[in-house]
């Protein structure tokens, strides 16, 4: 019986793949293709890993070569372009490529047993109900389902009937040039997609991808979509839109916050081509798509579309990467797009799509002012201005919304008495007080603590509440206006799974007066009668030390902004109306945000990155150590730092975070930068292989290309 050793990629910390004996087991039995899935004992257990490579032979002394105990031949394996995409994030990203590899596939797919496996195919048609086997030993040793493989040209193309693309709406004429841009890009195209709040970049998408799926359909062939946005409570109006759009095409979409099963089968729809359109957040860009024609980055400037822990990959550049190895368009959309695709952009890498005004007829961008909070003194956080506005927009029969982008009621807890605050015995942050609950909060460890009712240093029972979150608000709101509906969309009002778009749907009918949210409700949403925002306490990020600091609020203030008036006239003949209130109502950024001037917004920070060498005119990576003792953070680093000598790369000193202390670990950072990229790579290359030869009890990981810093 033939034989061969496969090379297989692990979910392990190990910058390796690992070999394994496969064995036919009846004549004439095909070898596990690349791409594969299989399970091997890996240690003491099991585990599912993907076959990269086949060899004949191996230097290995075959006596310690283990057996591969079952294919998954029912599934069929990875494509040859999901293989190199994974390679290269974990070549550029400094990670092991099984870590890129297996987290990316849905847990049903990586179970030991093929249970929950066929039952995904089952739903999608792909196999029928395998014979019950009873279990003997380990469940992943269960002989696999007698079925045979799927291939993904079982799947028919869809016939070239128009009317599977549904009727769309009339464009006007910037965004049909948008549009008829997009569909007919050939080979890589990069396109950024800049328009305003409410310019219609949606139906942009939407038209384009009705084109492309349509010329596929006439020639016979499959094509996919895939829509990436950057959070999950996004994903539902879109995905209505485009269900609504494309009634007779099978839509999914990806997201964590899928039951297994149903994400499973998601995944599976999408690797076998029966999903012509995959809406998804980050993590949908690892998913397999064997006919993509089409990316869509919604909101590309939003920090969500990088991952923050384990593979620290950025979605939108995996996309732009994705889409390059395919040959396809790229379209990034944003009203307030980063400082790299802009300077892409601006130097033509990327061609530049615009739509200056709004879509709806009558619907203009809304009229910005500033509150000068040192004239007009705020009464529990809230203006006269404001809270006048607010009274107009009531008895006009709209929606108001109050943006305030920090949860709970109160940032902290105080003692007048004795100076007491509510600090986080774990961290170096204060508890935050959450007044319906009842409970000390920290939103960094998640410690709980009651509310004491006296001052643990003093006894005194007169303790306050310092600052205003979203609850405070809201309770406020309600003394001031009794008679009003008010709610509150937060992290902490939407913890119960479905809770987020039962909340958006009650704005959306018209059964709120008065919204009062966080970043949730700053993006996307397209509130019919909403014409009035109101933003609070904004100043914070004006003296943050983190340079992307500026950047980000001002893209916060234009979405929020942008939210106002999206339907049209208000019923006083206005435009929306947004109100900031803010000690510092000169400040160059308010400014250019009453203006709405993006441009002219952004080609000053450019010039003020470039001078000061920071990205994008300099490539960075972030080594992050933390330990019980910041002295054991600090040495690792230190030594890290003299590892290795290279005169085009800059090694910093290393300095304590700024939240150095989290859940009682120390932490500490070393940042390094060079202005060439590939230079930056090869570097990295070889200073971590050397830096895992390091002897040390401190935890450690590396971060290309960091947003924090």
């Amino acid at each position: 019986m033939e034989q061969r050793i496969l090379q297989v990629a692990l979910d392990a910390p190990l910058h390796t793949v690992f070999d394994y004996r496969w064995q036919a087991q009846e004549e004439g039995e095909a070898v596990p293709a690349i791409g594969q899935l299989v399970v091997v004992p890996f240690g003491r257990r099991e585990a599912v890993g993907v076959v990269v490579g086949q060899n004949a032979q191996t230097d290995l002394d075959p006596q310690k070569i283990k057996n591969v105990i079952a294919v998954r031949k029912h599934l069929p394996p990875m494509s040859t372009h999901w293989l190199a995409l994974c390679g290269f994030a974990a070549d550029y990203y400094q990670r092991p490529l099984g870590e890129v590899m297996l987290p990316g596939l849905p847990k049903n797919l990586r179970a030991l047993t093929t249970v929950a496996l066929d039952r995904a195919l089952k739903a999608l048609g792909q196999i029928s109900t395998p014979k019950k086997t009873r279990s003997r030993g380990k469940a992943a040793r269960l002989a696999e389902a007698a079925t045979p493989p799927v291939e993904s040209e079982a799947v028919p193309a869809p016939a070239a009937d128009p009317m599977q693309f549904g009727a769309a709406p009339d464009l006007n004429a910037a965004q049909q040039a948008a549009a008829d841009a997009i569909s007919s890009a050939e080979g890589f195209a990069p396109l950024l997609l800049y328009g305003v709040t409410g310019s219609g970049k949606t139906e942009v998408y939407l038209q384009a991808a009705a084109a492309i799926l349509r010329r596929a359909a006439e020639r016979g062939e499959r094509a996919q979509i895939l829509v990436l946005v950057p959070e999950i409570n996004l994903t539902p109006q879109l995905e209505g839109n485009i269900r609504a759009r494309f009634p007779h095409l099978n839509v999914v979409s990806l997201h964590s916050a899928l039951a297994e099963g149903e994400r499973a089968r998601n995944w599976l729809a999408a690797h076998l081509g029966q999903a012509q359109i995959v809406l998804g957040t980050r993590l949908a860009i690892l998913s397999s798509l064997p006919s993509l024609q089409l990316i869509v980055i919604d909101e590309e400037h939003d920090p969500s579309y990088k991952q923050q822990e384990g593979l620290r990959y950025s979605a939108r550049d995996l996309a732009v990467w994705r889409a390059r190895q395919l040959g396809i368009p790229v379209v990034l959309g944003s009203a307030t797009p980063s400082l790299e695709t802009w300077q892409h952009a601006q130097a033509g890498r990327y061609r530049r799509l615009e739509l200056r005004q709004r879509a709806a007829l009558q619907a203009v961008l809304p009229s910005v002012k500033v509150i000068d909070m040192e004239r007009d003194k705020p009464v529990d956080g809230l203006t006269s201005t404001l809270i006048a506005a607010v009274r107009k927009r009531l008895e006009q029969g709209e929606q108001s919304l109050l943006f305030l982008n920090r949860r709970g009621y109160a940032p902290v807890l105080s003692c007048d008495a004795c100076g007491w605050i509510s600090n986080c015995m774990r961290c170096d942050a204060f508890m935050v007080v959450h007044r319906p609950e009842r409970r000390l909060r920290c939103h960094h460890c998640s410690l709980e603590l009651h509310i004491p009712r006296a001052c643990p240093t003093c006894g005194n029972v007169d303790l306050q509440p310092l600052g205003r979150g979203t609850q405070r608000v809201e309770e406020g709101l309600q003394a001031i206006f009794p008679e009003a509906r008010v709610l509150r969309i937060d992290a902490d009002s939407t913890r119960l799974k479905g809770s987020a778009q039962s909340a958006f749907d009650s704005v959306h009918r018209g059964e709120v007066d008065i919204l009062v949210g966080t970043q949730m409700v700053a993006k996307g949403h397209d509130f019919k009668k909403l014409t009035l925002v109101g933003v609070l306490n904004p100043d914070t990020a004006l003296f943050s030390h983190d340079y992307r600091a500026s950047e980000r609020l001002f893209a916060q203030l234009m979405q929020v902004a942008g939210r106002a008036g999206r339907a049209g006239l208000s019923a006083d003949g206005s435009s929306g109306e947004v109100l900031i209130q803010t000690r510092y109502p000169h400040h160059p950024l308010y400014q250019a945000v009453m203006r709405h001037d993006y441009d002219g917004f952004a080609g000053t920070l450019l010039e003020e990155r470039r001078q000061a060498c920071f990205p994008p005119f300099m490539y960075q990576a972030l080594l992050r150590a933390e330990a019980r003792e910041l002295e054991l953070a600090m040495t690792f680093l230190k030594d890290a730092s003299t590892l290795l000598e290279d005169p085009a790369i800059i090694i910093n000193e290393p300095i304590p975070m700024t939240m150095m202390r989290v859940a009682n670990v120390e932490r500490a950072q070393l940042l390094l930068e060079c202005a060439s990229r590939p230079a930056l790579q090869a570097f990295l290359k070889q200073w971590l292989a050397l830096l895992r030869q390091v002897k040390t009890r401190a935890r450690w990981s590396l971060e290309v290309d960091p947003v924090d810093i």
